[in-house]
């Protein structure tokens, strides 16, 4: 179903006015170049201007986790499109807690190629905007937890995220023993990042991953589950463990899953549904438990004040999880091959990203946040930016699908106030068919946007197609 028929910003503000509270624009060109120039200082950095590219995985790395030709080619094209936040994808901190083949992961014996790649992304960025002085390349670190291959790594029993993701009754739970050896894991992968000149270091904490898990895991007995406090434990830990290891020298960040919603399955007219659900819900994170299709962000506006308290100087708001709920995370014109139809209009979807981040931003004005779920807002997702900053709903406007489709989106903004239509993402989800298809000789295909990267994406799509086809033929 085709959702944004919209011809001109005018019609879009009259839906946006019809369906959301949060969804506004500024109409003013020139506003919106001025708004989203503005520097950003933190306590540590400053960043010079208001624009961001999330942590975009491009599942293209060689087996053994370094980055391969078309990992340079994409930070390249970032380097030299005018964002001073190029967010440095997800990369693993152990081999075991990699979420496919192909992603990132750093280790000792590949260490020089993450110092080679942030080189080439400071030159690069230095030879069109003469310095690097304003601009921040956090690398973020993850496990992938139930998500990782080729063994699932759970924290708790979730019984229908259980379902969603293909875990037994009496699948094991990662021991508290096992835990806090996986914090060294993660003390010891930010020791390489630092050796490979990363001055900023993130903790990815979202989609459903090892650490956004535990903050849900309600359930859970022992050290690191029930109370906020042990289902924080380890994410104070493992800063803990940095700041011992490299004092003060980083730029801490946390990119953090602020509200889990409930899974999704595909409905009988192949529209989403959620899974049957019990109330009061006792699983999750960020959700009222009487009602978890909405948010309660009690818990979450505590543990930043405390996440602040132990050295995160940047925080990138996210929601949802892409593998159980994805048009929670991202709002989305035209689902993935086998996914379902949105069970919204986009634009409610847009309205519940503002909403939250505005919260938490208000809550916490002294931690500069990073707002998500632009992208369906195709050009007109600079005004609504523009808005959202000048008032104070967040100070930095992150974009994401956008970025692969139009890496250099920030220059337009910057010299024109506007952007290109004939370039901007259109929320296909052609990215995310790739990034979900396994059927490659390297057990991954490498994600990009073939509508608009046709040369370099477009025979990888439809390689990528036939074998999709060819599996769900058997």
């Amino acid at each position: 179903m085709r959702h944004f028929t919209y011809k001109n910003l005018e019609q879009l503000q009259q839906a946006a006015e019809q369906l959301t509270q949060h969804v506004r624009f500024e109409t003013d060109k020139s506003k919106v170049q001025s708004t989203l120039a503005r520097p950003v200082i933190g306590k540590s950095f400053r960043l010079g201007n208001s624009m961001a590219i999330h942590p975009m995985e491009g599942c293209d790395s060689t087996l053994d986790g370094r980055p391969d030709k078309l990992t340079y080619r994409r930070y390249e094209r970032f380097a030299r499109g005018g964002a001073k936040l190029i967010w440095f994808e997800a990369t693993a901190v152990r081999e075991d807690g990699r979420a496919n083949t192909r992603q990132l992961w750093i280790n000792k014996d590949n260490v020089d190629d993450y110092t080679r790649i942030l080189e080439m992304i400071r030159r690069e960025h230095m030879a069109r905007f003469g310095t690097t002085d304003d601009l921040l390349e956090p690398i973020q670190l993850t496990h992938s937890g139930r998500y990782s291959i080729p063994k699932k790594t759970i924290a708790y029993h979730h019984p229908l995220i259980d379902q969603k993701s293909g875990i037994p009754a009496d699948y094991p739970v990662i021991t508290d023993g096992e835990l806090e050896r996986l914090e060294d894991a993660y003390a010891d992968a930010v020791k390489l990042a630092v050796q490979a000149g990363f001055r900023a270091v993130e903790l990815k904490v979202t989609h459903g991953y090892l650490l956004a898990e535990l903050l849900g895991a309600k359930t859970r007995e022992g050290r690191y589950g029930g109370s906020l406090e042990n289902r924080t434990r380890m994410i104070r830990n493992i800063m803990g463990k940095i700041r011992a290891a490299t004092g003060n020298q980083l730029t801490l960040l946390m990119r953090l899953g602020c509200f889990d919603s409930v899974p999704y399955m595909n409905g009988p007219d192949g529209v989403g549904i959620p899974l049957p659900y019990p109330v009061p819900y006792p699983w999750g994170w960020g959700v009222d438990s009487n009602n978890p299709m909405r948010e309660d962000l009690t818990e979450v506006k505590q543990a930043i004040g405390w996440f602040k308290d132990w050295g995160i100087e940047l925080l990138n708001v996210s929601i949802g999880c892409p593998y159980y709920n994805p048009h929670i995370v991202r709002p989305f014109e035209k689902p993935d091959e086998s996914n379902y139809e949105q069970p919204e209009h986009p634009i409610v979807g847009v309205d519940r990203h503002f909403r939250i981040a505005g919260e938490l931003q208000r809550a916490h004005p002294d931690l500069p946040m990073v707002g998500s779920g632009y992208s369906w807002l195709q050009i007109y997702s600079i005004n609504a930016a523009a808005h959202n900053v000048a008032r104070g709903n967040i100070a930095i406007f992150g974009i994401g699908r956008n970025a692969l489709a139009y890496p250099d989106f920030a220059v337009d903004i910057a010299e024109k106030g506007e952007l290109d239509e004939a370039r901007v993402c259109k929320t296909l989800t052609y990215c995310t068919f790739l990034m979900r298809n396994k059927s490659n000789a390297l057990g991954q295909f490498p994600t990009g946007c073939p509508p608009f990267d046709k040369m370099m994406y477009g025979p990888i799509m439809k390689e990528a197609r036939e074998a999709f086809r060819v599996l769900n033929k058997k």
